[in-house]
């Protein structure tokens, strides 16, 4: 990310999570202004004690359930009240994951993974959009995953069509936004190197792992001005 972003407003969704800490950190870095929602006090607690004194520079924003279109419309209401303008920059990181083999995936899981991966990046984006055409500039990143590329893996029925819905939505937001000065690109991790992953899988090979830092450089280069003729892309990030 260049000079351009400085002082662009940024939301970042799932910012308090183990990849969003990294990206919020790269965005103080390059002078962008950093709003992280949050479900509960303590994730904010442990994004300020990650971040340390730059922690002051972030606005924490309590707005709860971003698959609900009210609460999205309540959060964008509050950030221009305290900036002037909406977000220009919506990195859209919040998600969960799940799996299980086809016969033993409830309905639940599945509304789960769509709500909580394709619902949150379609009402964020969606509550971003008029704004952005109207301004005449904007990003948006959304993060996939790299069985969205695949034909199919085992126990990934929902986790893996939901992402999928993500690179769709991302396709077809790069199109309506082409005309406008938006782009819109979406990112497609193998598995991240955190610690929830390590404590999942402790018996895996790491070395092909993604550490969530590089994944925070690749997203500050699509939000930059030094990106903006990338537009609809799915860039794969693996070591594998």
């Amino acid at each position: 990310m260049t000079a351009d972003s400085r002082n662009r407003i940024a939301l970042v969704t799932g910012g308090a999570g183990q990849l969003g800490r990294y990206v919020v950190e790269r965005l103080q870095e390059v002078g962008a202004s950093p709003h992280v929602p949050i479900f509960r006090e303590d994730e904010g607690g442990e994004l300020r004690d990650f971040l340390g004194s730059d922690a002051q520079e972030v606005r924490f924003h309590r707005n709860g359930d971003l698959t609900d279109p009210g609460t999205v419309a309540s959060l964008f209401e509050t950030i221009r009240s305290e900036e002037g303008v909406g977000p220009e920059i919506v990195l859209n990181l919040a998600g969960g994951f799940a799996m299980a083999p086809v016969e033993e995936t409830e309905p639940e899981m599945w509304a789960r993974m769509w709500q909580m991966n394709a619902t949150t990046a379609f009402l964020v984006s969606r509550a971003a959009f008029a704004e952005m055409k109207e301004r005449g500039w904007g990003r948006i990143v959304n993060v996939s995953a790299f069985p969205a590329l695949d034909r199919g893996q085992d126990g990934l029925s929902a986790y893996g069509a939901a992402k999928a819905g993500v690179l769709n939505l991302t396709h077809t937001l790069a199109r309506e936004g082409v005309d406008h000065g938006i782009t819109v690109n979406a990112v497609l991790p193998s598995i991240i190197d955190t610690a929830a992953n390590r404590e999942a899988m402790p018996d895996a090979d790491t070395s092909s792992w993604i550490h969530p830092r590089e994944i925070a450089r690749v997203i500050s280069f699509l939000v930059s001005e030094d990106a903006r003729t990338v537009n609809g892309a799915a860039i794969p990030l693996t070591l594998g």
